[in-house]
């Protein structure tokens, strides 16, 4: 069976801004407020897939993002709207049990499709995730390698992980558009 992976908006790249809507412009600046951990759009981004999870019940399950490149990115990205997120739903919060040692190499940034270094960089309490049902949440998803490489580290740490959420996914700006 597959894991069911969904995406909230979608999400402009800087580089294909100018051919965007007006709309998509403003989702695009509020993804990437969310990214700088701006308190308001830490909010609404929980609120947003707060409701997107409304029909899941979340009581037995652990919500869990995919860190940032830097522990202190990662703590500025993602505290406050785990603790807001899991607040909203019920779900157990496990922030505090993944962890970010040094930096890791940005994919993205270069353009390089490279798989993410994911591995040597990222502490997951195995004990805390053996055996529990977990929701990932990722920011923005261009090719979902980082989140497969994050979900199989979860997998090997004993986690039961059951869907990936996105905030966002790169949308492809088509030549007609």
């Amino acid at each position: 069976m597959a894991m069911l992976k969904f995406a909230l908006y979608d999400y402009i790249p800087k580089r294909r801004i100018r051919r965007a809507s007006f709309e998509e412009i403003d989702m695009t600046r509020r993804i990437l407020d969310f990214k700088d951990g701006r308190r308001y759009a830490s909010r609404w981004a929980a609120r947003a897939v707060n409701c997107a999870l409304s029909a899941t019940n979340l009581k037995e399950t652990v919500i869990v993002c995919i860190p940032a490149s830097c522990q202190r990115t990662h703590v500025r990205r993602y505290r406050r709207f785990s603790s807001e997120l899991c607040r909203l739903s019920g779900a157990a919060n496990g922030f505090e049990h993944v962890r970010v040692d040094g930096k890791r190499r940005k994919v993205h940034m270069g353009h390089n499709r490279e798989e993410a270094d994911t591995a040597g960089n990222i502490r997951i309490d195995d004990t805390f995730f053996q055996g529990k049902k977990v929701v990932v949440f990722d920011d923005i998803c261009t090719t979902c390698r980082t989140a497969n490489a994050f979900i199989d580290r979860m997998k090997a740490a004993g986690a039961d992980v059951r869907m990936t959420i996105f905030l966002a996914k790169t949308k492809r700006m088509n030549s007609y558009y």
